[in-house]
Parts: C-alpha cells; structure tokens; sequence
C-alpha cells in the first residue's frame, strides 16, 4: 500500500518536504552490485544539515554525514579533532532531514580504533542517537576483525580503503594510492578482507584507475568510489567541494556550480543596499493598516 504525505506549510522550512517514497535499505544497496551491468551506479553526497539533506536526499541512494563536517563546517585542519558529540549532532539532523536515502555517519578518529568492544560502544551510541542506517569506518585488513564484530552484531558498516583521512599522518599527504606494486597489493588485500569480514559496501579513494577497476571487478560488494573510476559502482563527491564553496579542491572533484561566487554576490548586494539605506524596502517592513 502507498504512503501519501501531506505538509504543514508554517513548518515547511524545518522539516523535510514528504513524498510518496520508501526509504532504501542496506540490502537494497547491497543488491545493486548483483543487478550486472545494467544496474545504476550508486549515488552518494555528503550532508551535514537538516535543509541539505532535505535538498540531496531525492537525488541520493546514500546520504553520508562525513568526518569531513570537521574542515568544512568548523574549519579545523584536519578530521583528526572530530568527536562523536559532533557526529551525532549533524548525523541526527540528516536523519530528520531525509526520506528516501540510507543515512551513514562517519565513525570519528579514535572512537573505534583500539577494539572490536570500543567500536561496538561508540556504533551503537551512533545509531542509536541519529536513527541512521549504518556506520563507516577506515581501514583495511587491520580492521577485519572489528567489521566482523559490529556487522555479527547487527551494526551495517561500510568500510573506507585507499587514501583514507584519518592516518593522513602515517601515509604522508593526501597523494593517489596503488602506484608501487606493494602498495596495490596492500590495498588490494584490504579490500578482500574488508569484503569478506561482513562490509556491506566500501569507499575506495585516491587510488589509480587500474586498481579500482580491478578491485571493483574481484569484491563481491558495492565500491563507491571517489578519484578511483567509473567503473566502480557508486560514487561519492564531498557535496561542498562538487558546489564549489572552496577555492581549492582536489583535482578527482568535478565543480557542478560556483555557490561561493553566489553567496559572495548575495552579500556583497545585501551590503550595499543596507549602506545606502536602500534595504529594507516598503515590502519588507510592518506598518498600520489604513
């Protein structure tokens, strides 16, 4: 049976506008990799926000609220000081925010690392408190056993192989992955064992095209890639990087539109009209009735 919605315009701008849609699942995401060729690659944004969920969430299978929110929304230097206060926060507010996509929130540096038991605490506390679907965490064959542990216990969790963020200290920079044999066979084997521990899916980043071809084609699992091909099965963009809000970004992003320029134009005419006493206008302010 179909469910229709109907929307409160007064409360339209803080909840998200319904539709006739079901929410997808981890299995229906898992499904798509068994669908052959002819299935539609994966669609994944980041989001960080109520309202930008509400605006990606018709156009997303997955919506991820990333450690990322650490650089672009509070404009530290890396993910690294990002704490599960602050991902349960955006991550809950994505959830309200959404009706279609499978909401995940990056599990934060250190809140899963030492055991199998600290990520199954920090996890559930995740799910728990956002209502989101899945947790993503980064690794390879070092966190094998913890993706076991969590998915054995009814926690979906997508795993993050490659270029991955939060050892950007031990890789040394931000550089492609995969360009010395040892280096593919290392991120070959993670992701082998990332698949078989029980991952739903994987994120394969910053890796060369070769690589991501070939592990796309040997795991048996979704790969959403991010400067890995187009011939993984998804892909995701950090959606503030795809729109332009910085000046710098990394060059596997493609630029769909320039919001910095508009935001700058917006205020910069803003501005001008209240210096020059033009704003607010008859239409924007309150007098009696005649």
């Amino acid at each position: 049976m179909s469910t229709t919605f109907t929307i409160d315009t007064a409360t339209s701008r803080a909840n998200p506008t319904p539709a006739p849609m079901k929410r997808l699942t981890v299995p229906a995401i898992q499904r798509r990799k068994f669908e052959g060729k002819t299935a539609e690659p994966l669609v994944m944004l980041t989001a960080y926000t109520a309202r930008q969920a509400q605006l990606l969430d018709p156009h997303c299978d997955m919506l991820l609220v990333g450690d990322s929110l650490g650089q672009v929304i509070y404009g530290l230097p890396s993910t690294l000081a990002v704490t599960p206060d602050m991902m349960i926060a955006h991550g809950a507010a994505v959830v309200r925010g959404s009706y279609h996509s499978v909401v995940l929130v990056d599990m934060p540096f250190g809140s899963y690392e030492s055991s199998p038991q600290q990520a199954f605490a920090s996890a559930s506390r995740i799910m728990a408190e956002t209502g989101c679907a899945a947790v993503k965490l980064e690794g390879g064959e070092a966190m094998a056993d913890t993706i076991s542990f969590l998915s054995q216990r009814g926690i979906p969790v997508m795993a993050h192989i490659g270029l991955t963020p939060q050892a950007v200290n031990a890789l040394g920079g931000y550089g492609a992955r995969g360009k010395s044999q040892q280096e593919h066979a290392k991120i070959m084997a993670d992701a082998r064992a990332v698949a078989q521990a029980g991952a739903f899916a994987m994120v394969l980043e910053g890796v060369m095209e070769e690589l991501a071809v070939a592990i796309t084609d040997s795991v048996d699992v979704p790969v959403i890639g991010i400067g890995a091909s187009a011939h993984c099965d998804g892909q995701v963009l950090v959606t503030e990087d795809m729109l332009g809000m910085f000046d710098r970004v990394p060059r596997f992003v493609k630029r769909y539109e320039n919001i910095a320029q508009t935001i700058d134009g917006a205020a910069a005419r803003y501005a001008a009209e209240v210096r020059a006493r033009s704003f607010p206008t008859d239409d924007q302010v309150y007098r009696p009735k005649i």
